[in-house]
């Protein structure tokens, strides 16, 4: 299995929520929002992810309209 490689995501993940656990682990964020019935921040764009509204319903929305 590959070696996580968490300081190279933290880079690129677009997550505004500060205090979280799971930023530069893909897999944990994954897995924690899937049960929460929500996809991840970078599923967003950006302006979108600051409102905090990852529900499937919001992404797609967004995409229908774009």
């Amino acid at each position: 299995m590959p070696e996580c490689k968490i300081e190279a995501n933290k880079k690129i993940c677009n997550c505004s929520y500060e205090p979280c656990s799971r930023k530069g682990l893909c897999c944990d964020c994954l897995h924690y929002h899937r049960k929460m019935g929500q996809l991840p921040a970078c599923y967003f764009p950006d302006d979108v992810e600051k409102t905090y509204d990852r529900s499937i319903e919001n992404f797609i929305r967004i995409y229908q309209n774009r």
